[in-house]
């Protein structure tokens, strides 16, 4: 296989040679926001997360591909993600689920990667400055600084609306009906609710009337990426189900949206949490989960009244992890209690939302 030299280049200039592979990307640069996942595996699901929209993910692990690819393991319809890089690309799959391998799907699907970085000195590096835009590819070097400047991240920028469903979808046939809100759901989400309930998906701008009219027993908001701020439509429609007593089930993004519809803040956190391996203490209880995590963006529990309480922190920074609203069966978490790749201590928390809407149907 031909060796296609490439350059990595961060808003600031810092410049990390590798070779290309994947697929070609147009004029040579591939650009977003350069963030890392520490993960050891589950790569291939990592990719797939919609959540990472805008965004290029950074594997700290240094050999990614070992096991190859298989679309059972895939969590959306394609990756969203801006582009991938690697320490060694596996030059062999080695797995009796591959289908293909890692390389193979990235350039099925359009994706970008450069490989033979050094992703340590690159994750010390982000962990300095936090997530930066920046841009790699086989371009020169001047065309690659030019284009992570020109970058905007993903502050401010809308991205659910990229990665939601246009039309809504029906998934399970459990006895509970739930809706759930797509801005930017995995596949996996939707298989564990599914084991309780017949599970209508509805695109992210979907008013409130009409979640309520298909009589659900409760409503679930997905994670997905970005700006809280800008799912301005989800939020707005979240105020009102909450008001009317429904019970309301959020992870990540949605934990977001759900704090935002409460009246709450939210803040870009420096390099965001991205990994399998984040603890996380449930305050009702005292017991540490290790999480399965994906945000860039945290909840200010200061910013929320009385009426709401914390109920996990994470033991890494502090930082809110979930919460619940009192007088109402409203709750959520930041962490992805799906696991998808990840820990299971978790998935409790599905149970929960079972649980919750045994409340009483409306």
């Amino acid at each position: 296989m031909t060796v296609r030299q490439a350059l990595l280049v961060l808003a600031d200039a810092t410049v990390f040679e590798g070779e290309a592979i994947g697929a070609d990307p147009p004029s040579g640069v591939a650009s977003g926001e350069v963030v890392f996942n520490t993960v050891l595996s589950g790569y291939q699901e990592v990719l797939t997360d919609p959540s990472y929209a805008g965004q290029i993910i950074t594997f700290t692990y240094p050999h990614i591909g070992n096991y190859g690819v298989t679309a059972a393991d895939d969590e959306s319809r394609r990756p969203f993600c801006r582009g991938v890089i690697v320490r060694e690309l596996a030059r062999r799959r080695s797995s009796w689920r591959s289908e293909a391998d890692l390389d193979e799907m990235l350039r099925r699907h359009g994706v970008a990667g450069i490989a033979g970085v050094d992703t340590r000195r690159l994750t010390r590096h982000i962990r300095d400055t936090g997530a930066i835009p920046g841009a790699f590819g086989t371009a020169s070097e001047s065309a690659l600084l030019a284009a992570a400047r020109r970058e905007p991240g993903t502050t401010g920028v809308d991205l659910v609306g990229e990665v939601t469903t246009h039309s809504p979808y029906r998934v399970g046939d459990g006895p509970w009906r739930v809706v759930a809100y797509d801005l930017g759901m995995k596949r996996t989400i939707l298989r564990r609710l599914a084991t309780f309930a017949t599970v209508e998906v509805v695109p992210a701008s979907t008013p409130a009337a009409e979640v309520l009219a298909s009589r659900p027993d409760g409503v679930f908001l997905s994670n997905g990426p970005g700006d809280p701020e800008l799912a301005g439509p989800a939020v707005g429609a979240v105020r009102e189900l909450i008001d009317t007593g429904i019970a309301v089930f959020g992870i990540c993004l949605g934990h977001q949206v759900l704090t935002l519809a409460l009246g709450g803040r939210t803040f870009k956190l420096p390099f965001g949490h991205h990994g399998g391996n984040h603890p996380v203490r449930d305050l009702r209880t005292g017991k540490v989960e290790i999480t399965s995590q994906n945000h860039n963006f945290c909840v200010d529990p200061e910013s929320l009244g009385s009426t709401v309480v914390a109920t996990h922190v994470n033991l890494n920074d502090g930082t809110n992890e979930g919460l619940r609203v009192l007088g109402t069966r409203a709750f959520s978490v930041q962490y992805h209690p799906e696991a998808g790749p990840g820990p299971h201590d978790s998935r409790y928390l599905f149970e929960e939302f079972r649980s919750t809407m045994t409340g009483g149907r409306i």
